[in-house]
Protein backbone atom coordinates (compact mmCIF):
# COMPACT_ATOMS: atom_id res chain seq x y z
CA UNK A 1 0.00 0.00 0.00
CA UNK A 2 1.54 3.24 -0.82
CA UNK A 3 1.00 6.51 0.92
CA UNK A 4 -1.67 7.71 -1.13
CA UNK A 5 -3.56 5.18 -0.15
CA UNK A 6 -2.56 5.29 3.56
CA UNK A 7 -3.53 8.58 3.94
CA UNK A 8 -6.47 7.95 2.51
CA UNK A 9 -7.48 5.21 4.59
CA UNK A 10 -5.83 7.61 7.64
CA UNK A 11 -8.59 10.51 6.87
CA UNK A 12 -11.21 7.61 6.43
CA UNK A 13 -10.85 6.22 9.52
CA UNK A 14 -10.75 10.31 11.46
CA UNK A 15 -13.71 11.06 9.82
CA UNK A 16 -15.40 7.75 10.59
CA UNK A 17 -14.20 8.23 14.25
CA UNK A 18 -15.84 12.24 14.18
CA UNK A 19 -19.15 10.64 13.02
CA UNK A 20 -19.51 8.30 15.31
CA UNK A 21 -18.40 10.50 18.78
CA UNK A 22 -20.92 12.83 17.04
CA UNK A 23 -23.56 10.47 16.78
CA UNK A 24 -23.22 8.97 20.39
CA UNK A 25 -23.15 12.46 21.57
CA UNK A 26 -26.38 13.25 20.06
CA UNK A 27 -27.95 9.84 21.33
CA UNK A 28 -26.75 10.75 24.59
CA UNK A 29 -28.32 14.22 24.55
CA UNK A 30 -32.10 12.65 23.22
CA UNK A 31 -31.84 9.14 25.30
CA UNK A 32 -30.58 10.58 28.45
CA UNK A 33 -32.63 10.01 31.63
CA UNK A 34 -32.25 12.13 34.42
CA UNK A 35 -31.94 11.02 37.55
CA UNK A 36 -32.29 13.19 40.69
CA UNK A 37 -29.11 12.96 42.37
CA UNK A 38 -30.60 12.93 45.57
CA UNK A 39 -31.60 9.17 44.97
CA UNK A 40 -28.05 8.54 45.59
CA UNK A 41 -27.90 10.49 48.77
CA UNK A 42 -30.64 8.83 50.40
CA UNK A 43 -29.92 5.62 49.60
CA UNK A 44 -26.71 6.18 51.49
CA UNK A 45 -28.60 7.06 54.65
CA UNK A 46 -30.60 3.84 54.83
CA UNK A 47 -29.73 0.39 56.41
CA UNK A 48 -29.29 -1.10 52.77
CA UNK A 49 -30.31 -4.55 54.61
CA UNK A 50 -32.97 -4.74 51.31
CA UNK A 51 -35.18 -6.44 53.79
CA UNK A 52 -38.41 -5.29 52.54
CA UNK A 53 -40.19 -4.23 55.57
CA UNK A 54 -41.29 -0.85 53.78
CA UNK A 55 -42.88 -2.81 50.95
CA UNK A 56 -40.37 -1.63 48.43
CA UNK A 57 -38.27 -4.26 46.66
CA UNK A 58 -34.98 -2.89 48.47
CA UNK A 59 -33.27 0.03 49.60
CA UNK A 60 -32.62 1.79 46.18
CA UNK A 61 -36.60 1.45 45.31
CA UNK A 62 -37.25 3.23 48.36
CA UNK A 63 -35.27 6.16 47.95
CA UNK A 64 -36.45 6.54 44.66
CA UNK A 65 -39.97 6.89 45.85
CA UNK A 66 -38.83 9.35 48.94
CA UNK A 67 -37.39 11.70 46.39
CA UNK A 68 -40.97 11.29 44.35
CA UNK A 69 -42.75 11.66 47.28
CA UNK A 70 -44.44 8.48 47.49
CA UNK A 71 -43.47 7.20 50.88
CA UNK A 72 -41.81 8.71 54.11
CA UNK A 73 -38.99 8.23 55.57
CA UNK A 74 -40.45 6.72 58.71
CA UNK A 75 -41.96 3.75 56.12
CA UNK A 76 -38.12 2.74 56.68
CA UNK A 77 -38.94 0.93 59.93
CA UNK A 78 -35.37 -0.47 59.94
CA UNK A 79 -34.10 3.06 60.03
CA UNK A 80 -32.75 4.57 63.01
CA UNK A 81 -34.72 7.78 64.20
CA UNK A 82 -31.89 9.65 63.32
CA UNK A 83 -31.40 8.15 60.05
CA UNK A 84 -35.45 9.27 59.22
CA UNK A 85 -34.63 12.64 60.28
CA UNK A 86 -31.69 12.79 58.24
CA UNK A 87 -33.50 11.74 54.95
CA UNK A 88 -36.83 14.27 55.77
CA UNK A 89 -34.01 17.23 56.47
CA UNK A 90 -32.46 16.39 53.01
CA UNK A 91 -35.73 16.43 51.43
CA UNK A 92 -36.78 18.78 53.39
CA UNK A 93 -40.14 16.71 54.04
CA UNK A 94 -41.76 15.53 57.36
CA UNK A 95 -40.16 11.97 58.27
CA UNK A 96 -43.50 11.07 58.99
CA UNK A 97 -45.37 8.76 61.60
CA UNK A 98 -46.14 5.13 61.03
CA UNK A 99 -47.69 2.36 63.26
CA UNK A 100 -44.74 0.42 64.04
CA UNK A 101 -45.54 -3.55 63.35
CA UNK A 102 -44.36 -6.62 64.88
CA UNK A 103 -44.28 -10.27 63.78
CA UNK A 104 -47.05 -12.09 65.94
CA UNK A 105 -47.09 -15.82 66.23
CA UNK A 106 -50.32 -17.67 66.11
CA UNK A 107 -49.33 -20.60 68.19
CA UNK A 108 -48.46 -20.92 72.37
CA UNK A 109 -48.37 -25.05 72.01
CA UNK A 110 -44.41 -25.15 73.58
CA UNK A 111 -43.37 -28.77 74.09
CA UNK A 112 -44.50 -29.02 77.41
CA UNK A 113 -47.92 -28.08 76.72
CA UNK A 114 -48.63 -29.85 73.30
CA UNK A 115 -48.42 -33.19 72.68
CA UNK A 116 -46.96 -35.31 69.69
CA UNK A 117 -48.29 -38.28 67.41
CA UNK A 118 -44.96 -38.97 66.35
CA UNK A 119 -41.03 -38.05 66.60
CA UNK A 120 -39.78 -36.61 63.22
CA UNK A 121 -36.28 -37.33 62.78
CA UNK A 122 -34.53 -35.79 59.62
CA UNK A 123 -33.35 -32.49 57.98
CA UNK A 124 -33.59 -30.00 61.09
CA UNK A 125 -35.94 -27.68 59.59
CA UNK A 126 -39.52 -26.79 59.80
CA UNK A 127 -40.66 -26.88 56.22
CA UNK A 128 -38.65 -30.16 55.77
CA UNK A 129 -40.48 -31.76 58.85
CA UNK A 130 -43.53 -30.34 57.63
CA UNK A 131 -43.12 -32.54 54.31
CA UNK A 132 -43.50 -35.38 56.64
CA UNK A 133 -47.01 -36.04 58.02
CA UNK A 134 -47.28 -32.55 58.66
CA UNK A 135 -44.49 -33.01 61.43
CA UNK A 136 -45.53 -35.44 63.77
CA UNK A 137 -47.28 -32.83 66.31
CA UNK A 138 -50.74 -33.67 67.36
CA UNK A 139 -52.21 -30.44 66.45
CA UNK A 140 -52.08 -30.25 62.81
CA UNK A 141 -51.82 -26.02 62.85
CA UNK A 142 -49.38 -26.25 65.66
CA UNK A 143 -45.85 -24.59 65.46
CA UNK A 144 -42.84 -27.47 64.79
CA UNK A 145 -39.76 -25.52 66.90
CA UNK A 146 -37.50 -26.17 64.54
CA UNK A 147 -36.27 -22.42 64.32
CA UNK A 148 -36.78 -21.92 60.83
CA UNK A 149 -37.97 -18.64 61.72
CA UNK A 150 -35.39 -17.38 64.07
CA UNK A 151 -32.51 -18.56 61.57
CA UNK A 152 -33.99 -17.08 58.60
CA UNK A 153 -34.17 -12.99 60.87
CA UNK A 154 -31.23 -11.10 59.76
CA UNK A 155 -31.96 -8.77 62.80
CA UNK A 156 -31.91 -11.08 65.76
CA UNK A 157 -35.46 -10.61 66.79
CA UNK A 158 -36.19 -14.15 67.50
CA UNK A 159 -34.99 -16.57 69.58
CA UNK A 160 -36.70 -20.35 70.41
CA UNK A 161 -37.70 -20.53 74.02
CA UNK A 162 -36.79 -23.41 76.83
CA UNK A 163 -40.11 -25.11 75.42
CA UNK A 164 -39.34 -24.95 71.27
CA UNK A 165 -41.40 -21.73 70.41
CA UNK A 166 -40.46 -19.10 68.71
CA UNK A 167 -40.32 -15.48 70.77
CA UNK A 168 -40.21 -11.95 69.35
CA UNK A 169 -38.22 -9.42 70.75
CA UNK A 170 -40.50 -6.18 69.31
CA UNK A 171 -38.03 -3.84 70.33
CA UNK A 172 -35.60 -5.62 67.69
CA UNK A 173 -38.16 -6.37 65.17
CA UNK A 174 -38.10 -4.69 62.00
CA UNK A 175 -41.24 -6.15 60.12
CA UNK A 176 -39.41 -7.77 57.23
CA UNK A 177 -41.46 -10.46 56.71
CA UNK A 178 -39.06 -13.33 56.53
CA UNK A 179 -40.53 -15.33 59.28
CA UNK A 180 -44.14 -14.86 57.56
CA UNK A 181 -42.97 -15.98 54.41
CA UNK A 182 -40.94 -18.77 55.91
CA UNK A 183 -42.94 -20.87 58.36
CA UNK A 184 -44.49 -24.13 56.85
CA UNK A 185 -47.66 -23.24 58.98
CA UNK A 186 -48.43 -19.69 58.40
CA UNK A 187 -48.16 -18.82 62.18
CA UNK A 188 -46.63 -15.50 61.64
CA UNK A 189 -48.32 -12.57 60.57
CA UNK A 190 -46.86 -8.59 60.70
CA UNK A 191 -49.31 -6.46 63.56
CA UNK A 192 -49.41 -3.66 64.50
CA UNK A 193 -48.82 -2.56 67.86
CA UNK A 194 -52.27 -1.23 68.81
CA UNK A 195 -53.65 -4.95 68.22
CA UNK A 196 -53.14 -5.49 72.17
CA UNK A 197 -55.94 -8.33 71.58
CA UNK A 198 -54.90 -11.45 70.41
CA UNK A 199 -55.88 -15.05 69.48
CA UNK A 200 -52.66 -17.28 70.48
CA UNK A 201 -53.83 -20.57 68.19
CA UNK A 202 -54.52 -21.05 64.79
CA UNK A 203 -56.47 -24.83 65.33
CA UNK A 204 -59.39 -25.49 63.25
CA UNK A 205 -60.28 -28.49 65.39
CA UNK A 206 -63.26 -29.11 67.36
CA UNK A 207 -62.63 -28.12 71.45
CA UNK A 208 -62.46 -31.63 72.89
CA UNK A 209 -60.21 -32.47 70.03
CA UNK A 210 -57.58 -29.06 70.01
CA UNK A 211 -57.48 -29.26 73.91
CA UNK A 212 -56.73 -33.13 73.88
CA UNK A 213 -53.99 -32.02 71.53
CA UNK A 214 -52.54 -28.95 72.86
CA UNK A 215 -53.24 -27.56 76.76
CA UNK A 216 -53.38 -23.66 75.41
CA UNK A 217 -55.76 -24.31 71.87
CA UNK A 218 -58.58 -22.23 71.56
CA UNK A 219 -62.09 -24.68 72.81
CA UNK A 220 -64.13 -21.91 70.33
CA UNK A 221 -66.11 -22.02 73.89
CA UNK A 222 -67.38 -18.31 72.88
CA UNK A 223 -66.48 -16.67 76.06
CA UNK A 224 -64.73 -14.06 74.59
CA UNK A 225 -67.38 -13.44 71.76
CA UNK A 226 -69.84 -12.98 74.65
CA UNK A 227 -67.97 -10.80 76.96
CA UNK A 228 -65.87 -8.34 74.58
CA UNK A 229 -67.63 -5.32 72.78
CA UNK A 230 -70.22 -6.03 70.01
CA UNK A 231 -68.69 -7.40 66.53
CA UNK A 232 -65.27 -7.43 67.99
CA UNK A 233 -65.12 -10.69 67.72
CA UNK A 234 -66.77 -14.05 66.61
CA UNK A 235 -65.91 -17.64 66.09
CA UNK A 236 -64.84 -18.42 62.64
CA UNK A 237 -65.26 -22.42 62.31
CA UNK A 238 -64.01 -23.61 65.71
CA UNK A 239 -61.71 -20.34 66.47
CA UNK A 240 -62.04 -17.52 67.88
CA UNK A 241 -61.25 -14.14 65.76
CA UNK A 242 -61.29 -10.58 65.83
CA UNK A 243 -62.29 -7.74 63.98
CA UNK A 244 -59.36 -5.44 63.97
CA UNK A 245 -61.68 -2.78 62.27
CA UNK A 246 -62.72 -2.44 65.94
CA UNK A 247 -59.73 -2.31 67.35
CA UNK A 248 -60.30 0.57 69.13
CA UNK A 249 -63.35 -0.79 71.26
CA UNK A 250 -60.29 -3.52 72.40
CA UNK A 251 -59.52 -3.91 75.54
CA UNK A 252 -58.38 -7.13 78.67
CA UNK A 253 -62.21 -8.14 79.15
CA UNK A 254 -62.34 -11.16 76.35
CA UNK A 255 -59.28 -12.66 77.94
CA UNK A 256 -60.71 -12.93 81.35
CA UNK A 257 -62.26 -16.22 80.95
CA UNK A 258 -60.99 -17.66 78.60
CA UNK A 259 -60.21 -20.97 80.17
CA UNK A 260 -57.02 -22.37 78.19
CA UNK A 261 -55.37 -18.88 78.13
CA UNK A 262 -55.40 -19.00 73.74
CA UNK A 263 -56.78 -15.19 74.17
CA UNK A 264 -53.77 -12.73 74.98
CA UNK A 265 -53.53 -9.24 75.93
CA UNK A 266 -50.11 -7.53 75.14
CA UNK A 267 -49.51 -5.20 77.88
CA UNK A 268 -46.40 -3.97 75.83
CA UNK A 269 -45.43 -5.46 72.46
CA UNK A 270 -43.09 -8.23 74.29
CA UNK A 271 -45.49 -9.33 77.43
CA UNK A 272 -48.72 -11.07 76.23
CA UNK A 273 -51.38 -11.91 79.91
CA UNK A 274 -53.40 -14.43 80.29
CA UNK A 275 -56.96 -14.15 81.86
CA UNK A 276 -57.83 -14.53 85.42
CA UNK A 277 -58.92 -18.65 85.00
CA UNK A 278 -56.53 -20.03 82.50
CA UNK A 279 -55.12 -23.19 83.97
CA UNK A 280 -52.22 -22.66 85.60
CA UNK A 281 -49.14 -24.27 83.18
CA UNK A 282 -46.10 -25.48 86.09
CA UNK A 283 -45.12 -28.19 84.36
CA UNK A 284 -41.37 -27.72 82.42
CA UNK A 285 -40.39 -31.47 80.38
CA UNK A 286 -41.81 -32.02 77.36
CA UNK A 287 -45.12 -34.08 77.29
CA UNK A 288 -45.04 -37.94 75.95
CA UNK A 289 -45.74 -38.82 72.49
CA UNK A 290 -49.57 -40.20 72.42
CA UNK A 291 -49.04 -43.06 69.72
Amino acid sequence: MNTFDLAVAGGFMALLGVGLAGLLAFANRKLHVFEDPRIGEVEDLLPKTNCGACGQAGCRAFAEKAVTGEVVPAQCTVSSPDQRDGIADLLGVSAGDIEKKVARLACAGGRHVAFLRARYSGHDSCRAAAVVSGGGKECAWGCLGLADCMNVCDFGAIHMDLHGLPVVDADKCAACNDCVEVCPKGLFSLEPVSRQLWVACKSQADGDTAEAACEVACTACGKCVVDAAPGLMKLAGNLAAINYELNVWANKKPIERCPTGAIVWFENPNRPVRGAVAKKILRNEPLPVLH
